[in-house]
């Protein structure tokens, strides 16, 4: 089964339980969303493979080491995912993005793609998936799923918000997938979102209702 990495940070605390708060801006909301995401993104690439290469410093010529290969793959969820990307890249500059866009089956149920695209070079990348929220863990399996398909294999999961029952299903249909999430809250409430949670994430990001 896969791993779950829960962040306990004083800030990374600090800035969720603003998240969290009904009256906290659109504004705020989303700058705090970047925020918590570039904290977590530091952590979730502390494994990254490096080479050594020479420089010379202002003294001497030295060796020093910097990230091999091609690096980090973003790729969010549409469209709350959208919110996590910038605290990647600022981070990871030189990582790429794609997206992928889901919507639910009316009769099936069944997440059904609508949107993939991937950097060209996604096989040869780590690939983080971003979601603000991970409730019944349905759209990321499905997400994890749809790149696998296209031939990737190092992939991660990154979520600010995760209910147990989401992590579960996740890990049952990934167990090679790590999952890192900023706080794992208490449960799902009957409508399937997670308590105490903060709301609708996509909503809360761009304004909307």
């Amino acid at each position: 089964m896969s791993s779950l990495h829960i962040f306990n940070h004083p800030l990374i605390c600090h800035k969720i339980t603003m998240m969290r708060d009904k009256n906290t801006t659109t504004k705020d909301f989303r700058e705090l969303a970047e925020e918590v995401t570039m904290l977590m993104a530091y952590e979730v690439t502390r494994n990254l493979p490096l080479r050594e290469v020479e420089i010379e410093t202002p003294i001497c010529k030295t060796t020093s080491k910097v990230v091999a290969g091609r690096s980090v793959g973003v790729v969010p969820i549409l469209r709350a995912g959208l919110g996590m990307v910038d605290g990647i890249v600022r981070l990871i500059p030189n990582a790429k993005v794609g997206h992928i866009g889901l919507y639910r089956d009316p009769e099936t149920h069944m997440p059904v793609e609508y949107y993939c695209k991937l950097p060209v070079d996604a096989q040869e990348r780590t690939i983080i998936v971003v979601d603000p929220m991970l409730a019944t863990g349905g759209s990321a399996v499905a997400a994890i799923q749809f790149i696998k398909d296209r031939g990737c294999k190092d992939i991660k999961l990154m979520n600010l918000i995760a209910a147990p029952e989401g992590v579960k299903v996740v890990q049952e249909a990934h167990p090679d997938v790590e999952i890192y999430v900023a706080s794992l809250d208490e449960k799902l409430n009957d409508h399937a979102y997670i308590v105490p949670g903060l709301g609708d994430a996509g909503d809360r990001l761009f304004g909307t209702k």
